[in-house]
């Protein structure tokens, strides 16, 4: 039986790759709680400095696999409920890892994929791919998180046009709405993630995860607690091997070589 999730190694950085090709990459259950599986096993791996997400053939992912919500035998309603259960514990997992998650989108990446995207820290996008919400077309509302991240990206008014609307965002237009960090030639996605991983895994992968940890709790925290917390982080930072390199680089007029590569 073929794996539906791939990991391969290139040095300190892990491709999880999606790899059901003639669904285009639609999640199911069995799929998706192997999804979350990988991430917690990477999330606390500290031979894995970044992570790249991808998928086989034409698709990044086209979402959950509605055939299989279909044919739940208590009902497609008890059936998205499962499925989003592991999916939601994927994507939390993506926001609660302490380095960087990169999202290859190498062909057409919607509904749950669509989210899922969104969930990664960065994103590089093939010319030809496309992002699509899908949810709304379909009668559904969107999950993954996609609620959460997409006003944070685009702004609200922009949300809810693509959330009301449903149409199919280019690579130009994802760039210019701040979707994605940056669009190659077709088959060149995964290649430029693994590029932007390679220079994230330079820097401090320690400061990245506080900054990271930090960025994602401010949208619920109070500014005056979140400030506090970003006190601690700082002190914190200041007495990791990775600071005190920082800061003896900084005295010294020289760049910082980290080499402490636990988060």
């Amino acid at each position: 039986m073929t794996e539906s999730i791939k990991l391969s190694n290139d040095g300190r950085i892990v491709t999880v790759m999606f790899n059901r090709p003639d669904a285009f990459n639609a999640f199911d259950q069995d799929m998706v709680v192997l999804l979350a599986e990988s991430l917690t096993l990477l999330a606390v791996d500290d031979s894995v400095s970044a992570v790249v997400i991808s998928g086989e053939g034409r698709a990044f992912c086209a979402g959950g696999d509605l055939r299989s919500i279909l044919s739940f035998p208590y009902g497609p309603a008890a059936g998205l409920y499962k499925l989003a259960a592991s999916f939601h514990r994927a994507i939390v997992e993506i926001r609660r890892m302490k380095k960087p998650v990169i999202a290859a989108i190498n062909g057409i990446a919607a509904g749950g994929g669509f989210s899922m995207a969104l969930a990664c820290d960065f994103r590089v996008m093939a010319q030809s791919a496309v992002l699509r919400q899908a949810y709304t077309s379909n009668g559904l509302s969107i999950d993954g998180g996609g609620t959460f991240t997409l006003p944070r990206i685009v702004g609200l008014a922009r949300a809810l046009e693509i959330i009301a609307f449903d149409k199919p965002i280019s690579s130009e237009q994802a760039l210019s709405w701040g979707m994605v960090t940056k669009v190659v030639p077709d088959g060149q996605a995964l290649e430029e993630a693994y590029k932007i991983a390679r220079e994230l895994a330079r820097g401090s992968l320690h400061s990245f995860g506080r900054c990271k940890e930090l960025t994602t709790n401010s949208f619920n925290t109070a500014f005056e607690a979140q400030i506090e917390l970003e006190r601690s982080a700082l002190s914190c930072c200041a007495d990791h091997p990775d600071g005190k390199e920082g800061l003896k680089a900084f005295m010294e007029k020289r760049k910082p070589v980290f080499t402490d590569k636990r988060n």
